[in-house]
């Protein structure tokens, strides 16, 4: 029910999702009549797709995108994005994607579903392209704009849990987000988490500016959700705005209509490189269950690479690998931490 358009993109993109993979079924939570109306027009676009795959689960709220998060969380308990979650903990589903109000759905989730030992607020963590033909793993995008030192090292464990997920086991690198890369550089609690990570029993590289996170500088990229949100939405906007230069650039002149025409293949390529839509579908990491947060203003491709994300993690075991992960990286923190204290004695 959430996000800038709603029902008229999720459910049309559930069953673009659900055609690419038979294998996959989708509970569609919210308001009945509304879903079930969503439901017979997008049919007619895939006559193929059983009603069966796409079975309502129903919710008599909706929580607004302008909605506070104390309105969300004790006022609305019968709201889409509650009964989503409870799925999730009940085991009738194996993730539950939103596209709604970012902060309510980190709320709940956390309500619902509890985070995971050791870990005190979930974060948004999301993969980026870098220039080293791999992925940047980058948090918080969005879910705590309020951080201590002490959160900015939790986020660290688990970024780099989830990069240790896909890194063939090995360290990955860390690295905090910061306005230079020497040591005398940002605020105190930028400071104070440095000291911490340096520390700690990750493998901590330093500082690192914004341009590092597209150069592939380090695996792992962390720092509060305003940061890293705004860096995000930064991003996007640049890679749109490039899109709309070289379309333009190569409609000037007849000349350069044809030299467009000769370098199309590469000018599709770089589109579909830049298109950030195939990179939505943030993951909620330090939950006891797979959430996934799509972006409000998605559209039905950007929301159906949000789907996949969670088809992915599900399919991956994500969950229990990343637990697993962090629980490890979590006990060797302990460890560091104990040695430090008996040194300082």
């Amino acid at each position: 029910m959430g996000g800038d358009a709603g029902i008229p993109v999720t459910v049309p993109a559930a069953f673009a999702f659900a055609q690419r993979f038979p294998d996959t079924q989708l509970l569609l939570v919210g308001l009945p009549h509304e879903l079930a109306l969503a439901v017979d027009a997008a049919k007619k676009d895939f006559p193929n797709l059983a009603s069966a795959r796409f079975p309502i689960v129903a919710a008599s709220e909706v929580v607004a995108m302008d909605d506070p998060v104390e309105v969300a969380l004790r006022r609305k308990k019968d709201s889409s994005m509650r009964v989503a979650a409870q799925t999730v903990k009940d085991g009738l589903a194996d993730a539950c994607v939103s596209a709604g109000n970012t902060g309510a759905w980190m709320a709940i989730s956390r309500y619902v579903l509890k985070t995971l030992d050791g870990i005190d607020r979930p974060a948004i963590a999301t993969a980026l392209p870098n220039q080293k033909g791999g992925a940047t793993t980058m948090l918080d995008l969005g879910a705590n704009v309020d951080c201590t030192a002490e959160h900015l090292l939790q986020f660290a464990l688990m970024g780099a849990a989830l990069a240790q997920v896909g890194n063939d086991g090995r360290s990955p690198s860390v690295g905090l987000l910061n306005i230079g890369e020497e040591l005398i550089k940002g605020n105190e609690v930028v400071k104070q988490a440095a000291d911490l990570l340096r520390q700690s029993a990750l493998n901590f590289y330093g500082n690192v500016e914004g341009d590092d996170i597209y150069k592939g500088t380090v695996d792992v990229v962390v720092c509060d959700g305003f940061v890293g949100n705004v860096t995000l939405k930064a991003s996007e906007g640049l890679a749109r705005m490039m899109s709309v230069i070289v379309r333009e650039e190569f409609n000037r002149s007849w000349l350069t209509k044809l030299i467009g025409l000769i370098a199309m293949p590469v000018l599709k390529r770089f589109r579909k490189r830049v298109d950030n839509r195939q990179y939505n579908g943030a993951t909620l990491l330090g939950l006891r269950g797979v959430v996934i947060k799509s972006h409000g203003s998605a559209d039905q491709i950007a929301f159906g690479f949000a789907l996949e994300r969670a088809r992915q993690a599900v399919a991956s075991g994500l969950l229990a690998r990343t637990t697993e992960a962090i629980n490890k990286l979590t006990k060797n923190q302990a460890a560091s931490d104990l040695k430090s204290s008996g040194d300082s004695v």
